[in-house]
């Protein structure tokens, strides 16, 4: 699985996923720093990336384009360690993994993972 991580999730945890062997990469190593939101989600859904964030205009950008791709990784955790996002999306990166695959809106918080399998309707 082949992960684009948002600007606002530190390279330290990036780096704790690329060392547990996943393919992941920031926004700007593919796309300008300054990308819009959809540009980032047209770049992950023709590349196949499932995006990390913790952005929240992205659920609601998936929501409107009711499409299946790209899937979204919505971290809403109280701390904003690296250290401690990484271990938490470590954690449950091998439970969500088929919905991701499936196509699906995810959003993680200290206590609880909520999935929505995509297109999301109202």
């Amino acid at each position: 699985m082949k992960f684009l991580i948002d600007m606002n999730i530190s390279p330290r945890t990036v780096q704790m996923l690329v060392d547990a062997g996943y393919d992941a990469i920031r926004v700007p190593r593919v796309l300008p720093g300054n990308a819009s939101d959809r540009e980032i989600l047209r770049w992950a859904g023709s590349h196949g990336y499932v995006i990390i964030t913790q952005d929240m205009d992205f659920s609601s950008l998936i929501a409107l384009q009711g499409g299946t791709e790209p899937s979204l990784l919505n971290v809403r955790l109280t701390s904003g360690d690296p250290v401690q996002i990484g271990e938490r999306l470590l954690k449950i990166m091998p439970h969500i993994a088929r919905d991701l695959n499936s196509g699906a809106c995810i959003t993680i918080d200290d206590t609880e993972v909520r999935v929505r399998n995509l297109p999301i309707s109202s």
